[in-house]
């Protein structure tokens, strides 16, 4: 087999890849070809769900709140740019697996240190390539995320494993992904304290340019963040389901009123269950760079960025709670994407401002967080 011309002239080899199957628990089955990480007995299992980005995909891996799911990219080449150590969104990926439809063996970049496939060789993720992911889309689309199992074992053990798959519902996976110990990042004048549910470097990155971050345990009771005198508190991304998250909640609603917030995708659903929404699993999830979101007070749009299966109910939200309003909408679906609690000076987006990857239309809303902690008005 032939490959990519090397700078000497030779012509390199393109690896021979293990066919592989990718089986979902509907019984669906599509072929491909191994790469990355060997599954244990060659099963690797997760719920799928399928990401729009054109780009960015070594910032997807690496978001925390990919934590038990398998991600199909629908841009048909990835790792045409390689990976460098400047784009990861945590110390490892969390995810289950990867799908694609075309594994670029050659990157050409000058930032890149490495190729995709050794990446997911290093961190231990399992891949499938050469997957029709237009046809996989569409079925996710009409049947929704499911789970999964892929690998080089035979059809009818992988489709045993995909039917076992329980998938994300009702599961804590933020204590798989939150630190262990606080840490501190920037060296601003402001005190800001993140919760870690999951968070990204580059959240951390945008609050660090102007406050000292003190980053702890999704579990720290609100009295140990309230002793450190914080300006203001973030709530971080995270994967799961925040129906599963009570103590997260508690926690919130303990700190509501008494300390500016800032919650974002995991924690905004969470602020929202702390004032007593109902959350629920969405059909595919949004998962993307290009989804339109509507700021209603304004009338304006954002192209934003966005990771999560789950959403808040918005009906609960506003019988719960007479003093949150709905600030921000998904034009796609009507989804809610952002809610204010002015007289807690408290604010939550479901979409991810820091755009790692993606569109930087909501950069400001870090403006608004520290607005909210100087004192101004919403």
């Amino acid at each position: 087999m032939t490959g990519p011309v090397t700078s000497t002239g030779a012509v390199r080899s393109s690896p021979v890849r293990a066919p592989a199957l990718l089986v979902l628990a509907d019984g669906e089955v599509f072929e491909g070809e191994a790469i990355g990480a060997p599954p244990p007995d060659g099963v690797a299992t997760g719920e799928v769900v399928f990401n729009t980005v054109l780009s960015g995909y070594q910032e997807v891996l690496t978001d925390p709140s990919y934590a038990g799911q398998v991600i199909a990219f629908t841009y048909p080449h990835i790792g045409s740019y390689g990976v460098t150590p400047e784009d990861d969104e945590a110390k490892r990926p969390f995810c289950r697996g990867i799908v694609v439809r075309d594994l670029v063996e050659r990157p050409s970049n000058w930032r890149a240190t490495g190729g995709l496939d050794d990446f997911l060789v290093r961190h231990g993720v399992p891949g499938i390539s050469g997957v029709d992911t237009r046809r996989l889309t569409r079925h996710l689309r009409s049947e929704g995320a499911m789970g999964c199992a892929f690998g080089t074992a035979d059809e009818t053990a992988l489709w045993a494993a995909a039917a076992a798959e329980p998938g994300t519902s009702g599961k804590d996976l933020v204590a798989g992904v939150t630190t262990r110990t606080p840490y501190t990042v920037g060296a601003g004048p402001l005190r800001v304290v993140a919760y870690d549910f999951g968070v990204k470097t580059t959240m951390l990155r945008h609050l660090g340019s102007r406050a000292t971050v003190t980053v702890v345990p999704a579990a720290t009771p609100a009295d140990e963040v309230l002793a450190l005198e914080p300006d203001g508190v973030l709530l971080s991304n995270g994967p799961g389901d925040p129906g599963a998250l009570p103590a997260q909640a508690t926690i919130v609603s303990d700190l509501l009123g008494r300390v500016p917030i800032f919650g974002i995708c995991l924690g905004h659903q969470l602020l929202a269950s702390a004032v007593g929404a109902r959350t629920y699993k969405l059909p595919f999830g949004h998962h993307g760079g290009n989804h339109p979101v509507g700021h209603r007070p304004r009338g304006t749009v954002e192209i934003t960025s966005q990771n999560h299966n789950y959403a808040v109910d918005e009906a609960s939200l506003l019988g719960a709670s007479a003093s949150t309003e709905v600030t921000h909408v998904n034009l796609n679906d009507g989804v809610v994407e952002g809610i204010a609690i002015p007289a807690a000076r408290a604010f939550s987006v479901q979409y991810h401002p820091e755009a790692g990857p993606g569109p930087h239309d909501a950069h400001p809303l870090f403006d608004r967080f520290w607005q909210m902690i100087d004192g101004g008005q919403r």
